[in-house]
């Protein structure tokens, strides 16, 4: 049979995903009540952005300070929700990805679950790589979708983040927009207050419960600079009241004067000091301000609404109230009155509700918070958030959330989290990047919290010490080896001191450090290093030892990879043995052992006994894992490759095909390591003069890596140039 073309092959993918069921991500903020589209200040956004174009909303009135400075409050966001929900409701898209952007790990997070959704990612991948093979993807598919980058801190967390194809639409809202590439720039939406007749009847609208509310309206729009803010705040009081607009203007005249002190303050920055005290009429015992300055703590673009019927909230609000104890009842009800004031919104989608708040409100009411206040709500913040964090993080955007609430409550606080030592929740948070796998993200975090830790315990205290260790095992994971190893020296050095060197802390420390020194290349001083792990633990817990298996496993490990096989074979021999007598011959890491036994004997030239103890390790995972267990497969292949390092092509591709089978059933034929398999199998059949098998499966290769990898990938490469050099042939 004649293989199909390259070009007909993408095709043919791209046409089966254009059918798949449309894929909404990313929590899209309702729209405000009395949103208006804006159609004299803001026009043309859906006249401007057609698929394969970029555009950017922006204050335009932009400030040095975005986050405090009421200026640059322009509706930049819900001016996004509107266009991308006429786009989905209109059906013009395939994919609605959003995603507040307020750092680079909660862009490679948004990305990480959009490609697992969109392209049937594997969701454990590690999140930076999933993004980059995203961002590829959507340079190509056919599918239509739009991305909304919402509120972007810093153009330079979107560096190789940056998503554009013929068939897709890139929106983004910041108030810097000054840091964006000029590609971006050159397509900026400036948004300014409204205009009057915009402000007169979004006012008009908000108010028709008592049409008599509406007296002095005109007026009060002039007065309130027809800032959209300014406004919000200014008609949930009056709606909530009895007032009139004409009575809400005297109030607001005096106000403004009082607080400009002879200066010149924004329509907004009085206004909601009104909704401050109204909240505060409704709720005598000070429940609503309380959640109020815990709301002001946090993350104001999307604050999981748990936490504030945690345990340590409810705790805290009967602390301040002096009651015995506060319902969670009582506390949903409190919130609810900021919300009707005004300051802040309550999402009710969803499990959980989403609070919002603005920035820039939420700064108004740090800065006019006593400093105990404060300490008791930042402490209370923190000790909620750790409470509903869950074991299990892995729903990327429930714990991007919750990331993003940690670092606000942690830039907010300071050095009030570092009391009596590093606070629980700093350690989550950072725990929470490496677990999902944003190395990048995940060093900086952990060099940042080192340095403060440094300062506030100092360099020996305990809480450092593990803030050290985490840093070196992000580094390591970040593929940085050479960054990591000076930080398990001082940690194994620190707990040495510490602990005495007979301590399982220190064992383990330098088991850890012969780890990176091997990922380092430094081989002579791994396995210098594992090899006192390995007489410490001799010494230490006896020979038999579990402790001791698995470090003299790391010393072997360290063997190989210095190509001394013969002394990692002995090694491997002796520790089979034990855990054979110790946990069964059958038991997983026996299985292992054997396993890297027959690494030893195939790197040694002894191919009979590597494929004797390949065939006893894949029996035994059939047997215990299954057959489509990726242990199990995995071992397939290696007994292929013996086989094939022996010279028996027929063995060999018996099993690689096996492996290909288990792979596409289990991983999907699109999954990286499948594609890699495939183009092993492909250079067997070559091998063994089966060219048109070679070329065909290196053709749906080809195009499968074009569609599911980045640009430029190394497995794409190799792939390419494997099947010119065969049809060169």
């Amino acid at each position: 049979m004649t293989p199909k073309p390259f070009n007909e092959l993408a095709a043919a993918s791209q046409s089966a995903a254009a059918q798949r069921a449309p894929v909404r991500l990313g929590p899209v903020p309702p729209l405000a009540a009395g949103f208006i589209t804006r159609p004299e200040t803001a026009p043309g956004l859906g006249g401007t952005l057609f698929p394969g174009r970029v555009a950017v909303v922006a204050p335009a009135r932009p400030s040095a300070e975005p986050g405090r400075d009421w200026l640059s409050v322009c509706g930049k966001t819900q001016l996004a929700a509107h266009f991308a929900e006429s786009l989905w409701r209109s059906r013009e898209l395939e994919l609605l990805v959003w995603v507040t952007a307020t750092s680079r790990a909660a862009v490679l997070s948004g990305y990480a679950e959009a490609a697992a959704a969109a392209m049937g990612s594997d969701p454990a991948a590690e999140s930076e790589a999933a993004a980059a093979r995203f961002v590829n993807w959507l340079g190509e598919t056919a599918q239509r979708w739009l991305v909304v980058l919402d509120d972007v801190a810093d153009g330079a967390d979107l560096e190789g983040l940056w998503p554009m194809g013929p068939r897709g639409r890139l929106l983004i809202t910041t108030s810097n927009p000054g840091g964006l590439p000029p590609e971006a720039k050159a397509n900026t939406l400036q948004i300014g207050p409204f205009s009057q007749r915009e402000a007169l009847g979004y006012l008009m609208g908000r108010l028709t419960a008592d049409l008599d509310q509406r007296l002095g309206a005109l007026d009060l729009v002039t007065d309130l600079e027809c800032e959209p803010l300014a406004l919000a705040q200014a008609s949930a009081v009056i709606s909530e009241s009895t007032l009139t607009c004409r009575d809400y203007r005297g109030y607001f005249a005096r106000r403004r004067d009082q607080l400009a002190e002879g200066g010149t303050i924004a329509p907004a920055g009085v206004c909601w000091t009104f909704g401050f005290e109204q909240a505060g009429r409704l709720s005598p015992d000070g429940a609503a301000q309380s959640l109020l300055a815990m709301a002001a703590l946090l993350d104001g673009h999307a604050i999981p609404g748990e936490i504030f019927t945690a345990p340590a909230v409810l705790k805290h609000l009967a602390t301040g109230a002096g009651q015995v104890a506060v319902s969670p009842e009582h506390a949903r009800d409190a919130l609810l009155l900021p919300a009707r004031a005004g300051l802040l919104d309550i999402d009710p989608a969803g499990r959980w509700p989403i609070i919002r708040m603005s920035p820039v409100l939420q700064a108004a009411v740090r800065a006019v918070m006593p400093a105990e206040v404060l300490r008791r709500a930042a402490r209370a913040a923190a000790d909620a958030l750790l409470e509903v964090w869950p074991e299990d993080d892995r729903n990327a955007w429930a714990a991007d959330r919750l990331r993003s609430c940690a670092a606000s409550v942690q830039q907010v606080a300071g050095d009030l989290l570092w009391a009596g030592g590093c606070h629980q929740l700093l350690m989550r948070a950072g725990q929470s990047l490496d677990r999902a796998g944003l190395t990048g993200p995940a060093v900086g975090y952990w060099r940042e919290l080192i340095a403060v830790s440094d300062r506030v315990l100092g360099r020996e205290h305990p809480d450092t010490l593990v803030i050290g260790e985490q840093l070196a095992r992000a580094c390591l994971a970040a593929g940085r080896p050479a960054d990591a190893v000076p930080w398990f020296q001082w940690a194994l050095t620190s707990r040495i001191r510490a602990l005495g060197p007979d301590h399982s802390a220190s064992i383990e420390g330098r088991r850890s450090l012969g780890h990176a020194l091997m990922a380092a290349g430094q081989f002579d001083e791994a396995i210098s290093v594992l090899d006192g792990a390995v007489r410490d633990c001799e010494r230490v817990r006896g020979t038999d030892h579990l402790d001791t298996l698995g470090a003299r496993d790391d010393l072997a490990d360290a063997y190989s990879a210095a190509g001394q096989a013969g002394a990692a074979l002995q090694l491997r021999q002796l520790t089979l043995k034990q855990q054979e007598i110790r946990q069964g011959a059958r038991h997983p890491d026996t299985i292992a052992t054997r396993q890297k036994l027959a690494d030893a004997y195939l790197a040694d030239g002894r191919f009979k006994d590597a494929v004797s103890q390949y065939k006893r390790a894949l029996a035994d995972r059939e047997k215990i894992l299954g057959p489509d267990h990726l242990d199990t497969i995995g071992t397939r292949v290696s007994l292929g490759y013996a086989y094939q390092s022996a010279g028996k092509i027929t063995s060999t591709m018996q099993f690689y095909e096996q492996a290909r089978a288990g792979y596409e059933r289990v991983l999907g034929p699109d999954h990286r390591d499948t594609l890699a398999h495939r183009a092993n199998l492909a250079a067997v059949y070559a091998t063994a003069g089966r060219l048109t098998d070679a070329t065909t499966l290196l053709r749906d290769t080809a195009a499968r890596c074009e569609q599911t990898l980045p640009a430029g990938d190394p497995l794409t490469e190799s792939v390419r140039e494997s099947l010119s050099q065969m049809l060169g042939a």
